[in-house]
């Protein structure tokens, strides 16, 4: 190992060297930036460089005024340490010892509202505060993530320049952008992950109903995904579940897959997303039902409790296979949409409440790569907001439309198999029903309103008169009609 420099001005400094800070680290290094480092536990410094200290140029730091007095001004300070208190800590730690100009970036899987709320009390400083969702996992960080930076536009001109860099590449164009103010950039984060947590309920889903349904072995279903990888469905997490279905478990022989316990852990920014969305009014069915999915394949007590309860006879296994294969193939594909449909909506609402500005379509282009969402047919939601910013849904662009149309029988004929064999499918049952409840052209909801005045005078709109005006009927008298 070659020693540290110790006398190099570092352009970026990270904060937090656990297997991301230390990854991100060396990303920087690796594009030709010295960078500082400092870890609240000095041995996870010095492990770094034991590792990694040839890969580039890296000043070692023991504390927060040597770490600083490494970095050219204006400071760019990365951190790197779990979200919630340590995060505010660390801020607190640096802003007392930054001058004005200086950058604090957190890369951290933040929740929007700390970043809103920090980004104001580090402008009250004289200091630039950025919140940075960072996607793509250990392998991202080292060879390239999606970075997505909100805070001050100011601060991207420093900042931006070594982010950009850093990031993956797509047809030469960086997975990184400014989002927008405050904590735009961990908001678009937490969705991203929202649609994430659906992608992979989808994926379970179809895994499980070529199992039950059809009787296929986790190597069978490998290939197929395998194959599935090859079309529309070209994306990491399809790559990466052909590799997991692969995979045998050295101590037993069977595939790894069927010894896995099913239960679902999840760190909570799936719970984030869907909370989010209620506050914004923004249904997010998709991302609720894989969220709710994970938590019920925890619920152990009340899972053994009902293991064996009837399951009905209605249904028999589909007697051709392939086609039942390609079913599922259209019906994932057209459940998928409606997610990323669900999670841009979301994007758009969070934009407008917080007076954000956010592009949708620059999401579309810096989840390309890197992240792990990427997809081939992100181009598509690309090119969609491209030909249409203010466009109400994906839905109703021409490619996805089409492609909804195209896979529209194969949708409905999986979700009644399924739910004739008894095979639980909430993600793509509820994009089915939120699909159809988009193009229903009169939904229950007028029945709703009706038994809303009736118990509680919340008053009504009606057809023929103009939006803004609010109807009651006196249910308890003599059922007249007045104005509100």
């Amino acid at each position: 190992m070659s020693s540290p420099e110790t006398n190099a001005t570092a352009q970026i400094g990270v904060t937090g060297l656990a297997v991301m800070g230390s990854n991100i680290a060396r990303n920087f290094a690796h594009h030709g930036y010295t960078v500082a480092l400092h870890n609240r536990s000095v041995s996870k410094t010095d492990a770094l460089l034991d590792a990694h200290g040839s890969e580039g140029k890296f000043v070692r730091s023991e504390t927060i005024p040597e770490f600083l007095a490494a970095l050219e001004k204006p400071r760019r300070v990365l951190i790197m340490v779990k979200a919630g208190d340590p995060t505010d800590a660390v801020i607190d730690e640096l802003a007392d010892a930054m001058e004005e100009g200086d950058i604090i970036i957190d890369g951290g899987n933040s929740l929007y509202t700390d970043t809103i709320r920090r980004e104001k009390a580090i402008r009250e400083r004289g200091l630039h505060f950025v919140g940075a969702g960072i996607s793509g996992g250990e392998e991202g960080a080292l060879n390239g993530p999606s970075i997505m930076p909100g805070g001050p536009a100011e601060s991207y001109k420093s900042l931006g320049p070594l982010l950009e860099e850093i990031s993956a590449h797509v047809d030469g164009v960086p997975c990184c952008t400014h989002i927008g103010p405050d904590g735009s950039g961990h908001f678009v984060k937490m969705v991203h992950n929202g649609i994430e947590y659906s992608d992979m309920q989808l994926i379970g889903e179809a895994y499980q109903l070529l199992r039950d349904g059809l009787g296929k072995t986790a190597p069978e279903i490998a290939e197929i995904f395998g194959e599935w990888n090859k079309g529309d469905l070209d994306s990491y997490l399809i790559e990466i579940t052909s590799e997991v279905l692969k995979q045998v478990d050295a101590k037993t022989g069977k595939p790894l897959v069927d010894v896995i316990l099913d239960e679902a852990e999840q760190k909570g920014t799936g719970r984030w997303t869907v909370k989010s969305a209620l506050d914004l009014g923004v249904p997010v069915t998709g991302i609720a039902e894989a969220v709710f999915a994970r938590a019920l394949s925890g619920s152990v007590t009340q899972r053994k409790a009902t293991t064996g309860l009837a399951s009905g006879s209605l249904g028999a296994k589909p007697t051709d296979a392939e086609k039942f294969t390609d079913d599922v193939s259209k019906a994932l594909y057209a459940s998928k949409i409606v997610a990323y449909a669900q999670g841009f909506n979301q994007i758009q609402a969070g934009s407008k409440e917080y007076d954000w500005n956010i592009t949708p379509g620059d999401m579309a282009t810096i989840w390309r790569g890197g992240c792990i969402i990427r997809a081939k047919f992100l181009n598509r939601i690309k090119e969609a907001f491209d030909d249409e910013p203010e466009l109400a849904t994906l839905i109703v662009a021409p490619y996805f439309r089409e492609a909804i149309e195209a896979a529209i029988d194969s949708w409905r004929r999986v979700v009644v198999t399924a739910t004739e064999l008894g095979i639980p499918i909430p993600g793509f049952s509820s994009a089915l029903s939120y699909y159809d409840a988009l193009r229903t052209e009169r939904l229950p909801a007028a029945l709703t309103q009706g038994l809303r005045d009736f118990f509680g005078a919340h008053t009504y709109g009606r057809i023929d008169e103009e939006p803004s005006k609010k109807f009651h009927t006196q249910w308890s008298g003599d059922r007249s009609e007045s104005p509100v």
